[in-house]
């Protein structure tokens, strides 16, 4: 059964902004509260904070940067959430743009591939005790953690394309989209995923797809919505290849950048990689992610917060939740 989950819809400032939508995990059967990578405050802290607030909900982390900490600290940090919570993490990483990684390391990784099979081998290592060194052609690390006891800690990977869909079928407990249409999961991704893993001779990792979505209503644009919510992934090659090949038509450029952008984001919403509706119509574009092989649907209403404001944001989801059967 695909499980719902909600994505704080902002980087917080403070940590009690984190607080209403970790009280919607808390109180509705929604599974598990996600944070993405934030450059403001570390959103470890923000989610031992909600603890602390009396929120102990499961934690995603979709993805944090392989760059930003060594494998050894990145198994700390996801082990002490997990044990501060109470909760099970589900610690997600991914290399990075390449002007981070050069940003960060000097250079960007020669193989991102290779780079993300070595992180994580390392960071399940270190939360195992595997005693062997590891000394790869990005990672050294020798086991300094000692196991203990709590509740579980899985490990995802960031993946748009196949190549790195086969690597989190190889290494992963999890493979985490951004932006995804289910057409493209389900040609794309999950095949990549599934064969990966039963070639490496384990369980298909679970497939998570953060969907950005927002109700429909007489004082909203789908477009300005989409914009807000992925202006800049619009901007990078990467996400154009993946969401064309995933049936998006994404118009080339005529000179006026409003008129260019304003299409872009059309073709979001009309390729269903930007969800917009009354709920109804929601439900049946989340089928469709079920359908396509999507173990978990992360709830994604950033464009709603960024036009319409935190409060809206958490309505929304309430709102989408209450629909979906998880909440009163």
């Amino acid at each position: 059964m695909t499980a719902y989950s909600v994505l704080v819809p902002f980087v917080p400032n403070r940590p009690e902004q984190m607080l209403p939508f970790a009280g919607l995990v808390h109180w509705t059967g929604a599974g598990r509260l996600w944070q993405g990578q934030s450059l403001a405050t570390e959103s470890h802290q923000g989610f031992a904070h909600a603890a602390g607030s009396g929120f102990r909900v499961p934690a995603g982390l979709g993805v944090t940067l392989m760059p930003l900490r060594h494998p050894t600290e990145a198994a700390l940090q996801a082990r002490s959430l997990s044990l501060m919570t109470g909760e099970s993490v589900l610690a997600g990483y991914g290399p990075g743009a390449p002007s981070v990684q050069q940003a960060l390391l000097g250079a960007p990784y020669r193989s991102p591939l290779t780079a993300a099979r070595e992180y994580l081998t390392a960071v399940r290592a270190a939360l195992t005790g595997h005693q062997d060194i590891l000394d790869g052609e990005y990672v050294h690390q020798e086991a300094v953690l000692r196991v203990m006891p709590g509740p579980p800690v899985e490990l995802g990977l960031g993946v748009l394309r196949p190549g790195m869909a086969r690597v989190a079928g190889e290494v992963a407990d999890a493979a985490i989209t951004w932006l995804t249409p289910a057409r493209y999961l389900r040609d794309h991704i999950v095949p990549a995923v599934r064969e990966s893993a039963e070639k490496a001779g384990r369980p298909a990792p679970r497939v998570v797809a953060m969907v950005p979505v927002a109700l429909a209503a007489a004082d909203r644009d789908p477009v300005q919505l989409a914009l807000a919510s992925n202006r800049n992934h619009l901007r990078a090659q990467h996400y154009r290849d993946m969401l064309r090949r995933g049936g998006v038509v994404l118009p080339e450029a005529t000179g006026s950048p409003a008129a260019d952008e304003a299409a872009q984001g059309a073709a979001l919403v009309a390729g269903d990689a930007f969800l917009y509706g009354e709920p109804d119509e929601l439900l049946a574009k989340f089928d469709a992610y079920r359908e396509a092989g999507a173990d978990e649907i992360v709830l994604n209403v950033t464009g709603v917060a960024a036009l319409f404001g935190p409060q809206a944001a958490t309505k929304e989801l309430r709102t989408l939740l209450t629909a979906l059967g998880l909440a009163a």
